[in-house]
């Protein structure tokens, strides 16, 4: 989950009011085999058109990642012009995502009209999360990239996608669930350094001498 629900929402059936949960419709589908909780079909059904839009897809984009059902078949259930919102949602689901950033980061960054590919293998650095515009590595780091053994392989990776001519950002969490904004913007502002040649050779080009 994207962050913790404010409410307990509950499929009742009862059609009884009750101020403190968030009563859905009774599910349309067999429940789980042996513990008292909805179907995973009608959780994310119900999600997908009570929940806001980032807060659905992670958690569809997670039952899809672990092949508990198709986006194909959530849309086939979701017909009709009262779904639009829900079926949309379902367009954000990408192949495969390691973790919540990873959906997340790939929304904002289409949605700013960026060329994204997700998990490409880059010639001595192996598999990156993000490639930005084909020139851009995009980096998502969650709390094991904090360990001292995992920093030094990631800033190995980073020389090793700039000698191989990729420019190099890193994110954490709190940068793209709390700040996608920023993110997208600095993104952006490193893009358009590249595109004005900033990151080429300079006008100025110093006469190195090697040490004697």
């Amino acid at each position: 989950m994207l962050h913790e629900p404010e409410a307990v929402h509950l499929s009742c059936g009862n059609g009884l009011p009750n101020p403190k949960i968030v009563d859905h419709a009774s599910g349309t589908h067999p429940p789980h085999s042996y513990l008292p909780v909805a179907g995973v079909a009608d959780v994310l059904m119900h999600t997908l058109r009570c929940r806001p839009e980032l807060e659905a897809l992670v958690l569809v984009q997670s039952a899809v990642s672990q092949a508990f059902l198709s986006p194909h078949y959530l849309r086939a259930k979701l017909a009709g012009p009262r779904n639009g919102r829900a079926r949309a949602t379902l367009g954000l689901i990408i192949p495969r995502a390691d973790s919540l950033l990873e959906v997340l980061a790939h929304t904002h960054f289409t949605r700013a009209g960026l060329k994204v590919k997700m998990h490409v293998q880059l010639p001595g650095v192996g598999e990156v999360d993000c490639l930005i515009n084909d020139c851009l590595v995009i980096e998502l780091d969650g709390g094991t990239h904090l360990e001292g053994r995992q920093v030094k392989k990631d800033q190995y990776r980073n020389n090793a996608s700039m000698r191989g001519g990729f420019l190099v950002l890193r994110y954490y969490y709190a940068d793209v669930v709390h700040h996608p904004g920023r993110m997208v913007a600095e993104v952006l502002a490193v893009l358009n350094n590249r595109k004005a040649g900033y990151f080429g050779p300079s006008r100025w080009t110093p006469k190195w001498v090697p040490a004697s």
